[in-house]
């Protein structure tokens, strides 16, 4: 499965963004989709996960702040990330963990995320 990350950009302290994951493959086969994000001279974070039965986790730097969600119709999973701060400047990747019918998983190109001050 192939998987295109787009929404990120360049928005202000306090603002919001959308990321969207578009899959070539039904989602629904995916046991896990992940976000995960890699800022410069930090190691690669996860920031959350969403199973196919609906269930997330985040991490603790994002809780309460960024939302993962799927459109199992549109192959689609969106992280909305409000309340941004500098500190969550980073590429960010989507990701399909392996499953039955996409044993090798996949990664998104990334997608840059940059918060000013």
């Amino acid at each position: 499965v192939q998987l295109q990350a787009s929404g990120g950009g360049l928005v202000q302290a306090g603002g919001s963004l959308r990321l969207s994951c578009t899959a070539s493959g039904n989602i629904v086969n995916i046991n896990a989709m992940n976000w995960y994000r890699l800022a410069p001279r930090q190691q690669r974070e996860l920031v959350t996960a969403i199973t196919s039965g609906g269930n997330t986790n985040y991490a603790d730097s994002v809780k309460g702040r960024f939302t993962i969600s799927r459109d199992n119709a549109k192959n689609t999973v969106y992280l909305q990330m409000t309340s941004l701060k500098p500190d969550d400047t980073a590429v960010y990747y989507c990701n399909a963990e392996p499953s039955y019918y996409y044993p090798l998983g996949s990664w998104g190109q990334g997608t840059q995320v940059t918060v000013s001050s």
